[in-house]
């Protein structure tokens, strides 16, 4: 091969490139690869076409899971400088000729903020481009799950928005398991949408608690187009429809960042002792959070009780649902008192429109027991 015209004629290219200007000769060698590559028997795997582009043209992606802590990034900075760019970014060109991001945040950061690197690697990133069949945004979110959960890294509270908004846009819970490669009762764990995740966290989870697709044969739309309804009377709302979302419902940290989880909880445990306060929360839950009751309240499969407790204590002090342990440093009294008041709120809902009252007992026995 070293003596035949096309190694010599390759050599005089190759020496040609070495004289090019950085842009040009970056050009050069990407039109070589994506030929090479055109002809390759691997040319279906990403991987084996790897560009490199300007790190101007790369950006970020609105929806990543994954969380980096600071010395974490800091060792990602110093594995790059020792050992440099050992795994290419996965990005997807859109019409603009950008590049989206959708696994390598982080080396993404690294190459643009650290200057070292930058200026070592001349201001491009390497990336290797999904495959085109995958554009859709449903898909692009599923590659960047799929690529964080293979590494073990993802947030669970971004994790979540992510499953809803696949629920949004009519993914099944079949389909979001398989996608994202997941159990069916992790799905039900992350999908809000499905009842209150944090409510049944020490619970055990089971095909039970299941509450279906958006299937045309269990479910109808209104004309509006932002509710449906199950046939057994479920309502459900999407969740940006839910009062309870922006103020703080779903948040790791209450309004009052000077709080600590313990004063959330036995502030907690003091709101449920007052049952006049108590009461006038969830007045306020079922006048200013219609939607949200809506979503909840007609969901028989959940602790409903629990979730108007948990309302309430939002709306009345910015607590978010997380710190429900304070129902447990009630006493047995307290804890009864404070589930009929619940129970009391659940039922003039319930009778508002139309369904049958019921007891603490049959309320109990659908569900969880108790305030969580």
């Amino acid at each position: 091969m070293k003596d035949s015209k096309f190694s010599k004629a390759f050599i005089e290219y190759l020496s040609y490139l070495e004289l090019a200007p950085m842009d040009k000769r970056v050009d050069m060698i990407n039109f070589m690869r994506e030929e090479i590559h055109r002809v390759s028997p691997f040319r279906s795997e990403p991987v084996d076409f790897v560009r490199w582009v300007k790190n101007s043209s790369v950006f970020a992606n609105d929806y990543n899971p994954n969380s980096v802590a600071p010395p974490e990034m800091e060792l990602l900075r110093l594995s790059i400088t020792s050992d440099g760019y050992t795994q290419p970014i996965v990005a997807m060109q859109n019409e603009e000729g950008k590049h989206e991001v959708i696994d390598g945040f982080h080396r993404h950061r690294v190459g643009k903020e650290c200057d070292d690197i930058q200026s070592r690697v001349h201001g491009y990133l390497p990336l290797v481009e999904i495959r085109t069949d995958r554009h859709d945004k449903t898909d692009r979110m599923a590659a960047t799950i799929r690529h964080n959960r293979a590494r073990g890294k993802h947030k669970v509270d971004a994790m979540s928005d992510i499953v809803i908004e696949l629920k949004r846009r009519n993914w099944s819970d079949e389909k979001i398991a398989k996608e994202l490669g997941m159990e069916p009762d992790e799905v039900l764990r992350l999908c809000q949408i499905s009842g209150l995740a944090d409510l049944f966290q020490d619970q055990e989870f089971s095909s039970a608690w299941d509450i279906g697709t958006f299937d045309e044969t269990e479910v109808e739309l209104t004309e509006e187009g932002d509710v449906v309804t199950e046939k057994n009377g479920r309502i459900y709302h999407t969740y940006e429809k839910w009062e309870c979302y922006p103020a703080g419902f779903y948040e790791n940290k209450p309004k009052d960042k000077t709080l600590t989880a313990e004063q959330c909880e036995s502030m907690y445990a003091n709101f449920l002792r007052d049952i006049p306060a108590f009461n006038a929360a969830m007045d306020r839950v079922l006048a200013e959070w219609p939607t949200s009751s809506e979503h909840y309240l007609s969901n028989e499969k959940m602790n409903r009780i629990a979730w108007l407790g948990q309302a309430a204590m939002c709306i009345a002090h910015g607590v978010p649902s997380i710190f429900c342990g304070g129902f447990n440093q009630l006493t047995e009294q307290e804890q009864q008192d404070a589930n009929i008041a619940a129970l009391a709120y659940l039922n003039c809902w319930l009778e508002s429109r139309g369904i049958t009252a019921l007891t603490l007992e049959e309320a109990q026995s659908k569900t969880v027991a108790n305030i969580y």
